[in-house]
């Protein structure tokens, strides 16, 4: 059953500025995007990203662990012992495809294979297998390992363009939230002045200073407002329940934002200090630094080690082993090279079109990847300078305005002034009130773009904030 706690359990600490009225708690654009970062599911599946690769590293270190095998082997029929054979063996590989190896025999029986006698408390050896052409500079443990510790690097780039995206979304969410918050508050606002004035007018009326066809459309000006006051609230409850899907506490426990809940109407200096804005804006980023072309570098590191075994799989294998062979290893002057046990093993395929066809797979995904990291760059260039000079003319279209808007508030008093002395007409006065209200939902709506332009800028450049 999915548990719903009420944020106000949170203002102790993440919710402290309140309303003039101190009805209202303030959620803050930084908290709010702090409390995504540290609760939200997403980021902590992103976090599963490096567990992964760490499992992975671990999994690949194994190929060098000591390996201790035991094989022994008894017949008996007849109330005859055939052969009772014991061969322990310990093997340590090491980074450039040699094995250190030392092993014990014991054999005994009736009809054991000449080649099996040891002395009676067994026989002891200690020597080494080496790979003098295929395996030596690169094997498959030994690229499986650099893979591996490339794949953990790649994934905390990729965990941090996991977390970026999360937070973009949130982000957004939030202004628009905000956006909605604005709305309902302007058409509060308004609908209160709609109010006063059909008050008015329903007394001048009574008066016989207007006429009932003004009270009429003083009426329909007011329900106007109320409509639009209403749509605003569903626009409102709509964007509280989007805003809460990003909002969890510990253990994995969802957040209802309750209706005394509200955004911050002063929060673009919050929004540049969370997103680091100036910086972003006034020096040239290090495209180099981008999470997404570090991941992509470190693929194609991955893959060259890749080619690069492949390259080597097109070379003889030739192993060669060397052991000394005594039955007293505890005296160390018993090693001596007159007795040994040793052997080569030499294998080729003749047209190798296996390994020509894995090498030539192998070259053509690094070149796919170096493809995909010289486009990405130029993408990733373009879009940050056009949301860059998007953002300049944001700064220009929000000051065009709120330019408009102060006009429009200057001729609306005027005309209301005009209509107090009889110069002028309701219909005019609702005119201008109009205006006034589409100019303000514009400004409203320029800053949501604007807000939305800066996540966009970073998102781009996926920066993965303290918060």
């Amino acid at each position: 059953m999915k548990i719903f706690l009420s944020i106000i359990f949170l203002c102790a600490s993440f919710l402290s500025t309140s309303q003039s009225d101190s009805l209202f708690n303030v959620l803050r654009f930084d908290e709010y995007l702090g409390y995504v970062k540290k609760f939200h599911p997403i980021v902590k599946q992103a976090e599963l990203v490096i567990d992964e690769s760490q499992a992975k590293l671990l999994k690949s270190r194994g190929a060098f662990d000591p390996k201790v095998e035991v094989d022994y082997d008894r017949k008996k029929f007849k109330g005859t012992e055939y052969f009772d054979k014991l061969n322990g063996t310990f093997k340590i590989p090491t980074w450039f495809g040699i094995e250190l190896k030392a092993t014990f025999e014991e054999n005994s029986g009736t009809f054991l294979n000449p080649e099996a006698f040891v002395p009676q408390d067994g026989l002891y050896s200690a020597g080494v297998s080496v790979p003098v052409a295929r395996g030596l500079l690169i094997n498959t443990r030994m690229a499986s390992l650099k893979q591996a510790k490339l794949f953990r690097e790649q994934a905390k780039a990729d965990r941090d363009i996991y977390v970026n995206n999360i937070l973009f979304e949130a982000s957004k969410v939030y202004f628009k939230w905000l956006q909605a918050y604005n709305e309902l508050q302007l058409f509060q606002n308004f609908l209160t002045n709609a109010e006063q004035r059909y008050r008015g007018i329903l007394r001048r009326v009574e008066l016989g200073e207007n006429a009932q066809i003004d009270a009429t459309e003083a009426r329909i000006a007011l329900n106007s407002r109320k409509l639009s006051l209403e749509q605003s609230r569903v626009k409102m409850m709509k964007a509280s329940l989007e805003l809460s899907t990003f909002l969890w506490l510990d253990n994995n426990i969802p957040v209802e934002l309750q209706p005394n809940v509200v955004p911050d109407v002063n929060t673009e200096p919050i929004v540049d200090a969370t997103f680091d804005i100036n910086t972003l804006r006034n020096i040239n980023v290090v495209i180099d630094d981008h999470p997404k072309l570090r991941s992509l570098d470190l693929k194609r590191e991955s893959l060259d080690v890749e080619r690069r075994l492949k390259a080597n799989m097109l070379l003889p294998q030739i192993d060669l082993e060397y052991n000394f062979i005594t039955e007293t290893p505890e005296i160390a002057r018993s090693l001596n090279t007159d007795e040994y046990k040793g052997g080569i093993n030499i294998s080729m395929p003749l047209f190798l079109r296996k390994e020509r066809g894995d090498l030539k797979l192998a070259k053509i995904k690094l070149s796919d990847t170096e493809f995909e990291i010289d486009a990405t760059r130029v993408t990733l260039e373009n879009k940050i300078n056009a949301l860059q000079q998007e953002l300049e003319s944001y700064v220009t279209q929000n000051e065009i305005t709120l330019q408009m808007v102060g006009d429009y508030q200057q001729m609306l008093v005027a005309e209301e002034r005009k209509f107090q002395v009889g110069e002028s007409s309701l219909f005019l006065v609702n005119s201008r009130e109009s205006k006034l209200i589409e100019g303000q939902l514009k400004a409203i709506e320029i800053q949501n773009k604007f807000f939305n332009t800066k996540a966009k800028l970073f998102n781009s450049l996926a920066v993965n904030p303290q918060l």
